[in-house]
């Protein structure tokens, strides 16, 4: 008994550091979780554009290749909006006409059985909000003006965001070396290993979800386009911005389609759509999800749901969209180290480039641990 008490303590003084160390860290992130955020965005940005910048530099001056390929992908994104700006200023009109009258054939609807709603539920409804609009004007105006000061964090955590990216490109290799150098001998070829295994997975979630999210863009665009519902191009990016959260965002951004196509089209239409939801679903899961991201994430599918639970709890969206690949990183390193430390011949602890992933890289300023 007093052994099993003996290894019951020892147990519970190091989950108790460890959670110590993981509150710690997260109080650290919650005052500085911009500057997460921006750091998080540039190695998103160093993963995407890590291959085109490497091509660009056979012909280009490094710092001349990173800059091109920055300032492409910022032309790109912004060709997108512009279009997106151009389809919801083209399509408002129609589309506030047709809202108008699909509320009141919605209301017409649900006037009839079987749900008999009071004909003036909706009226009564329109006035309650006028009235909380004008008795809350002053504090919606200054919830706006503080939206106004939330888009300078956002523009400020863009700017550091493309500042830090533009050195990830650069010197990424160079910087994990440093990094490596600074630390004792004896834990170099571990920190390695599990650096090379972190970026590798990293890089594999970032491509696979990219393309995960582009191909449903594409396929609810064109879906609600044949559908004839208004604003399929804004729809189909916001599904693309929504596939990033796993399981949650794809069906919420269906759900504001549906929402959309029944105030424009009718019940039919929105059907059609909820059907589509269930299609698309079954495709990311089924086909898109297996063949792009098993190879960089092979979690089970409720830890993908706690962990983008559990994100959304502690930092909202944005907790939501990096729970995952949080996880997944954690994981693919817990399991390099692990099968390193099996392996029978393993790198030599106090060799600094053992296990580098930097090694073997033939071109200068890639970002760590990238396998080409």
């Amino acid at each position: 008994m007093s052994a099993f008490l003996r290894t019951a303590a020892s147990y519970a003084w190091r989950l108790l550091v460890v959670g110590a160390a993981v509150y710690a860290l997260f109080s650290v992130l919650g005052k500085f979780h911009e500057i997460a955020v921006a750091l998080f965005l540039g190695l998103v940005v160093a993963a995407l554009l890590w291959w085109p910048t490497r091509r660009l530099a056979r012909v280009l001056p490094r710092s001349v290749a990173v800059a091109v390929a920055l300032l492409g992908s910022a032309l790109v994104l912004l060709g997108v909006l512009t279009l997106v700006g151009t389809a919801v200023a083209g399509e408002s009109t129609t589309l506030a006409r047709e809202f108008r009258e699909g509320l009141d054939s919605i209301e017409e609807y649900l006037e009839r059985p079987p749900f008999r709603l009071n004909p003036n539920a909706l009226t009564d409804l329109q006035s309650r909000l006028g009235e909380y609009v004008s008795s809350h004007r002053s504090t919606l105006l200054s919830q706006a003006l503080s939206g106004a000061g939330r888009l300078v964090q956002v523009l400020t955590v863009l700017a550091l965001a493309a500042f830090s990216s533009f050195f990830f490109l650069h010197g990424g290799d160079r910087q994990w070396s440093w990094f490596c150098a600074q630390l004792p001998p004896s834990v170099r070829a571990r920190v390695g290993i599990g650096g090379a295994a972190a970026w590798r997975t990293f890089t594999g979630y970032t491509r696979g979800i990219i393309l995960v999210a582009a191909t449903n863009a594409v396929l609810v665009g064109l879906a609600l386009y044949f559908l004839g519902v208004p604003l399929a191009v804004p729809l189909a990016l916001l599904e693309f911005f929504a596939a990033f959260i796993p399981l949650v965002g794809s069906p919420v951004a269906l759900a504001v389609a549906a929402v959309v196509a029944l105030a424009a089209k009718g019940p039919l239409v929105a059907g059609l759509v909820v059907a589509l939801i269930v299609v698309i679903g079954q495709i990311e899961g089924h086909l898109l999800h297996p063949l792009v991201m098993s190879r960089a994430v092979s979690l089970h599918p409720l830890v993908v749901a706690i962990s983008v639970v559990a994100g959304a709890i502690a930092a909202g969206v944005v907790g939501a969209v990096v729970a995952v690949p949080l996880v997944s990183v954690t994981w693919s390193v817990h399991t390099a180290l692990r099968d390193a430390r099996l392996a029978p011949e393993g790198p030599a602890a106090g060799d600094p480039t053992a296990g580098d992933p930097t090694a073997g890289d033939p071109t200068p300023g890639g970002p760590p641990g990238d396998d080409g």
